[in-house]
């Protein structure tokens, strides 16, 4: 998470919490007029249409007087969905055991992109099972990451 993500965050987090629901994260994307900073919630009974029209009017306020964003763009509010983006170190101690999808912000050993089997948290560091190889990722470097669910 980008550091203006993370002050984002800290921004939004209250009104978020104020509609009784969770901030999991949230992704600012950069293009110009059809830039899109989304925000992902969870409830653990569940996230609809509803819970999504509240929090993006409580967090619509705060955006309007605030203005951290000096361009156009759309704001979304979403549940996690199937496949759960997982942004801080306790989404990804839920989830050991289970398949990520993780890129990276520096390559590492010539790759960004690791798929395979959580292994473990040790440090600031996940333990990525990919192909029967061990890799030892730096959350700090870690761009985007996924749960993939299983079918």
């Amino acid at each position: 998470m980008s550091n203006f993500e993370q002050k984002l965050t800290e921004m939004l987090r209250p009104a978020v919490e104020m509609a009784d629901m969770e901030l999991l994260g949230i992704e600012y994307i950069s293009a110009g007029n059809h830039s899109v900073l989304r925000l992902y919630i969870d409830h653990e009974n569940g996230v609809n249409v509803d819970n999504c029209a509240e929090v993006s009017r409580q967090v619509s306020a705060i955006l309007d007087v605030e203005d951290p964003i000096s361009t156009e763009y759309n704001l979304e509010v979403s549940s996690p969905g199937v496949d759960r983006p997982l942004f801080e170190k306790a989404h990804y101690e839920e989830v050991v055991g289970e398949t990520v999808d993780v890129k990276l912000g520096m390559p590492l050993n010539g790759r960004r992109k690791f798929k395979g089997i959580l292994e473990a948290i040790e440090s600031d560091n996940l333990i990525v099972e990919v192909d029967g190889e061990s890799y030892e990722l730096p959350i700090a470097n870690v761009a985007k990451a996924n749960l993939i669910a299983k079918f």
